[in-house]
């Protein structure tokens, strides 16, 4: 049974070019599409890896809390999450808000962390942010079994574009918008 188990963790790890029971570490990320990151989360949800969120994880990024369990994401001292409204641009490249991006984020959210959101004033074009302790009385803190990743955060750079001819269509207007 455990060598069968071990095949197929390791078959998984394969398909998605991960070493078998990786961690994923985000240390910088300032967000971007929709799109590309809910592709990146959902294969990281389906190959069962772990995420330790470790430095700035804005915008689109925050995401991970409504796709991977939340027992397989701990936080460190220096984890800072920042939200704020979808929004993409319009004809002359200016913002405009993205009704429908902010919507699928807040219902995709914990509801601790949409709670938390809406006791500050909700989703706005201004980022708010969640570290320390507030942080850590919603996710655990990552003790030293957590302390190698096999791997780093990287959604927009690893393919080098977008995966849209996969994506699904549950959502395809709040795919597009932009969380950066």
């Amino acid at each position: 049974m455990r060598v069968s188990s071990a095949l197929l963790a390791a078959t998984i790890a394969a398909a998605y070019n991960l070493p078998a029971s990786a961690t994923m570490r985000i240390t910088s990320d300032r967000g971007g599409q929709i799109g590309p990151y809910l592709d990146k989360l959902q294969s990281l949800q389906r190959s069962g890896q772990s995420v330790i969120i470790d430095g700035h994880c804005f915008s689109a990024c925050t995401m991970v809390l409504g796709v991977i369990p939340h027992d397989r994401i701990c936080v460190t001292s220096r984890a800072v999450l920042g939200f704020h409204a979808a929004w993409r641009p319009d004809r002359a490249g200016r913002q405009i808000s993205a009704e429908d991006g902010t919507s699928f984020f807040m219902s995709l959210y914990p509801q601790q962390v949409r709670d938390w959101i809406n006791r500050r004033g909700g989703l706005s074009s201004h980022l708010v942010y969640l570290s320390g302790e507030e942080l850590a009385s919603m996710y655990p803190r990552c003790d030293a079994s957590h302390a190698t990743p096999t791997a780093d955060w990287r959604p927009e750079r690893e393919h080098g574009r977008s995966k849209s001819s996969e994506r699904s269509q549950s959502i395809p207007a709040a795919r597009d918008a932009t969380m950066r």
